[in-house]
Parts: C-alpha cells; sequence; structure tokens
C-alpha cells in the first residue's frame, strides 16, 4: 500500500542534513519523515521530543523498546515493528524477545516484569486507557516513581508515533531484514495502517 499523502522530497539545509544523517543510522531515509515533511516544523518537533525521549534513562532501555513495539502491535503499525527490531539489534537487547512482543501473551520468554510492562503498554493505549491499579502499583514498587513517569511519556510518545503512521498508511520499509529476525505478525484481531 501507498501512503495516503504522497512522500516530498527533504529540501533545503535542514531536509539535506536529515537525509545525510538518517542514510548513517538507517541506511535510508524513513517514510514517515518523507510523508510528514509537507509539514517541516511537524517532523522537527516529533523528531526533537523523539530524540530527547531516548536519552532518558531513568528505566530500562529494553522495557521501553519492547513496550513501544507493544504499542505498534496494538495499533497496527508495521513500520514502527520494522524499526523496533532494527533498533533492538543495533542496541543489543534479546532479538528472541523482541521478536516475540506482539504474541507476548503466549510466548515464554519473557520474565514477569516485562509481561507487566508490555501488558501496561497495551493499556495506556486502549481507548479509553484501561490500567489499573493493581497493575500500576507493581510497577511502582518494581520501577521506582521515576521509571513509571518515564515509561509512561515513553508509551504516550509511541502512541503519537504510531498512530501517526500507521492513519498515514505507512508500512514497514524493510530496516529488520537485516536482524534475521522475522517480522512478526500482528495479531488478529488489531487495526491495521491499512
Amino acid at each position: 500500500m501507498a501512503p495516503r499523502i504522497p512522500k516530498a522530497e527533504l529540501s533545503g539545509l535542514t531536509g539535506s542534513m536529515i537525509k545525510r544523517v538518517a542514510r548513517r543510522m538507517f541506511g535510508d531515509v524513513p517514510e514517515p519523515v518523507e510523508v510528514m515533511w509537507h509539514n517541516p516544523k511537524v517532523v522537527k518537533a516529533m523528531m526533537a521530543f523523539g530524540g530527547r525521549a531516548s536519552r532518558w534513562d531513568a528505566a530500562d532501555k529494553s522495557l521501553k523498546s519492547f513496550a513501544h513495539m507493544a504499542v505498534a502491535a496494538r495499533v497496527g503499525c508495521t513500520w514502527c515493528l520494522d524499526l523496533g527490531y532494527f533498533q533492538a539489534r543495533n542496541e543489543q537487547l534479546d532479538l528472541g524477545k523482541a521478536s516475540q512482543v506482539p504474541r507476548w501473551r503466549e510466548s515464554d520468554v519473557f520474565t514477569p516484569l516485562e509481561r507487566d510492562v508490555l501488558e501496561y503498554a497495551e493499556a495506556v493505549t486502549s481507548t479509553p486507557p484501561t490500567v489499573t491499579d493493581e497493575l500500576s502499583a507493581r510497577l511502582l514498587d518494581r520501577l521506582g516513581p521515576a521509571a513509571l513517569v518515564e515509561l509512561t511519556a515513553f508509551i504516550g510518545f509511541a502512541n503519537l508515533a504510531t498512530r501517526t503512521n500507521a492513519v498515514l498508511g505507512i508500512e514497514s520499509q524493510g530496516f529488520s531484514d537485516s536482524c534475521e529476525i522475522p517480522l512478526a505478525p500482528i495479531p488478529s484481531g488489531v487495526a491495521s495502517g491499512s
């Protein structure tokens, strides 16, 4: 499927810089940047916030990565799952676990804490949110307040990114092809980006 809005040519000094950095980091320019370049202010704001969020360090990086992939699977953003696998490999996270995130409920590879984080990511993503006091209390006890605030905000940003990509019709770009793990199927009954 083609994106619902055609790609725009990244122009100007900022566009050239983004292309250069993206190709160095990912090997290609991310399609969401090209589609959203029709409004560079939006792209720049999302990239700035995403960059800042990636430097937060109160919550474990793998927990945040798995949470983002759980949001992507719930929303139906194959592009975010694709990039999530690619980043998991580059950050040397457990690829076996990363590959199982979309089917985490049936998988036995996750620790109890990871399972709670994945459940939390899905509960935050539900409309309306379905986070329970019990789940929140378990995570607060195991992560502490700073990490739980960070995890919650990170999941909120993941929702912004995944929902934007899915609604714009942006699908997997092939970043995960180098990971040697297949792009996990999105569970049935979940909206797709089409």
